[in-house]
């Protein structure tokens, strides 16, 4: 006898209310996002809202395109920071560069896309798609790195963690001198003791100053390494207490794959006993047939053990440009839910990494007794 095949069943009807002035972002996208993308935002938001902004989850948060630039540093990312729903970050070097402009005193400016690039270039003025800025925000950022990238504190090897912490105390300090405050996502993340890494640091401006330092006798020594541990060792520490991991991931590149490779670091690399990450969030543009990790799907990260299986219904691809996906789940989020208590990550990173490598000596002496009973 054939089994029964499972019945699809369907969801509440297509009925929406018409939207009225005044709407509040939340209202809007639990009545009027009903189908398409539109669906999956409201999908991401409710699964960022109701499961991963939970008192025991661990949220990650991994930065790629140009988004500092375009102000969602200040009026996203920094909330989300100050209300303890983002608890460590993997951002592009990039984002950080752009995101010092705001902190140090330095401007961007809306502009256009279709415009004769040989002409700006005659002015000074470097466009991003349609956001212009003075070719002297450049020199003058790249004149701060190298000044406090000369400072004694710089000569040990770091993570890039401790690195873009000690930056961060600078940055903030120029705000405070400036009468400004709450403009640099790095500035809060040192404030807030938030871990910020960056997984290929020699690939944007502030790699390109430290390589001008090393040709000067005065290198900057990022312990790479150290940041696959640490990163790895925040994971397990989530979930060896007892709690979850999440990962929002904006965009794609190589800041999700260092985010979601915490795990095959964890249990095919250390030997680890250990099932992936519990929620999976991510706004991405990315195809999926091309093969990239851009586009990759949670299901294909479950082959690799980077998603518990177990989890797989609480993963959420949105298509949507991250420009208009991600102020609409940070008000959703903000309307949603108060703040969390911050888990300030950042001090807690050489305890978190010696509890890790005392399960890796466990996991290799058990692996060493069960070879040698062969």
């Amino acid at each position: 006898m054939a089994s029964e095949k499972p019945k699809v069943v369907k969801g509440p009807k297509i009925a929406p209310d018409p939207i009225v002035a005044g709407i509040t972002v939340d209202r809007l996208v639990d009545s009027a996002f009903l189908a398409y993308n539109a669906a999956r935002l409201r999908e991401a938001c409710r699964l960022f809202v109701e499961k991963m902004l939970e008192p025991d989850v661990t949220v990650g948060l991994t930065l790629s395109g140009a988004l500092t630039p375009a102000g969602l540093g200040r009026s996203c990312l920094i909330p989300l920071l100050q209300n303890g729903f983002v608890d460590w970050i993997i951002s592009t070097g990039a984002n950080l560069y752009h995101d010092t402009h705001f902190g140090i005193g330095l401007t961007m400016h809306q502009g256009r896309s279709n415009v004769d690039d040989v002409v700006l270039r005659e002015q000074g003025i470097v466009r991003i798609f349609d956001i212009f800025f003075d070719y002297d925000v450049l020199l003058s950022t790249d004149a701060f790195f190298r000044e406090v990238m000369r400072a004694p504190e710089f000569r040990q090897p770091m993570s890039t963690a401790e690195f873009h912490h000690r930056v961060g105390r600078y940055v903030l300090e120029r705000e405070r001198k400036l009468g400004q405050s709450g403009t640099s996502l790095l500035a809060q993340a040192h404030a807030l003791d938030v871990p910020v890494y960056t997984s290929s640091p020699g690939d944007s401006s502030i790699g390109m100053n430290a390589a001008e330092l090393w040709l000067d006798g005065t290198a900057i020594h990022w312990d790479i390494f150290r940041d696959v541990n640490e990163t790895a060792a925040i994971v397990y520490g989530a979930k060896k207490s007892g709690g979850k991991s999440a990962i929002l991931i904006l965009g794609g590149g190589s800041p999700k794959n260092f985010a979601l490779q915490t795990e095959p670091q964890i249990q095919e690399v250390l030997g680890i006993e250990e099932e992936g990450h519990d929620y999976f969030l991510q706004v991405t543009d990315a195809r999926v047939d091309t093969g990239g990790l851009s586009g990759a799907t949670p299901g294909e990260a479950v082959s690799w053990g980077k998603i518990d299986p177990e989890r797989l219904p609480d993963a959420v691809v949105a298509y949507v440009d991250s420009t208009i996906a991600l102020p609409i789940l940070t008000a959703y989020a903000l309307a949603k839910r108060a703040a969390r208590p911050l888990r300030r990550l950042y001090p807690k990173r050489e305890a978190l990494l010696e509890s890790m490598r005392a399960a890796y000596v466990e996991a290799r002496g058990a692996a060493a007794a069960k070879g040698s009973r062969r």
